[in-house]
């Protein structure tokens, strides 16, 4: 079994080429330790890995191969989601937010139950270290707002055209589905190709995402985040560029 590297605060992340495969105990495990500030979280997404543990664990790093991603263009808009959407941007009191409350959203996505696990991987350690990432501009939160209340939403990180989905929140039927909607017609607004999911889940390819190699997510990676990013705020003629195409067969 090949050791996996322990970092001290300050070090460089190993190769994403060289993280535990199907012949070690956990494939997609990079590396332990180091730190959650700002430049190592940078270094890390501009690499195509990220952290992921729980509150009993050191810093674990990962980059999984394949890595599951979801081509804007391919987002399933089904039949029911579309009605949802139709209303929700035409009905007075509802509004997608862009970076309005933050901390709510990540706070809110660490308490959310998940099928399959008894707690969260969104210590304490993680708000902190995404919330100091937010602060730099790096980390974006996308808000389901209704009748003034926060109903949903997600977070990811943004380093230039590159999109990294971290986690979503509901608290009213289908809100983080119009959150992650929302992103998706920014980023197609935007010329942003993928946003990256890290991980396969059902929910996940219900909605489009596929898994990609991870050299191809990598290359991908290098070029976009090279590019200007859009502008984080949501108007809602965004909404025409899922609302305009031709409605699915199926539901």
């Amino acid at each position: 079994m090949r050791q996996l590297p322990w970092l001290e605060p300050g070090d460089a992340l190993p190769d994403p080429a060289s993280a535990w495969d199907e012949r070690d105990p956990v494939p997609g495990l990079l590396a332990a330790g180091g730190s959650l500030d700002v430049d190592t979280l940078m270094q890390a997404y501009s690499r195509c890995v990220f952290p992921w543990f729980s509150d009993d664990q050191p810093i674990l790093w990962w980059s999984p191969d394949p890595r599951m991603v979801l081509r804007v263009n391919d987002f399933r808009l089904h039949r029911s989601l579309r009605k949802t959407l139709s209303r929700f941007a035409a009905t007075p009191g509802c509004e997608l937010r862009i970076d309005h409350d933050f901390g709510t959203v990540i706070q809110a996505c660490s308490q959310s139950a998940r099928a399959g696990q008894s707690g969260t991987w969104i210590v304490p350690d993680m708000v902190k270290a995404y919330t100091q990432l937010h602060r730099a501009g790096h980390a974006h939160s996308v808000e389901t707002w209704i009748d003034g209340e926060l109903a949903g939403g997600l977070y990811c990180v943004a380093l230039g055209r590159a999109v990294f989905g971290e986690s979503m929140f509901t608290r009213r039927p289908d809100a983080s589905k119009i959150a992650l909607a929302g992103l998706v017609a920014l980023c197609r607004r935007a010329g942003i190709a993928m946003i990256d999911c890290q991980q396969n889940t059902v929910h996940l390819a219900s909605l489009g995402a596929r898994e990609m190699p991870r050299a191809r997510f990598v290359a991908h990676v290098a070029q976009a985040r090279k590019q200007e990013g859009p502008q984080w705020q949501f108007d809602p003629v965004y909404w025409s560029e899922l609302l305009s195409e031709r409605p699915p067969l199926s539901t």
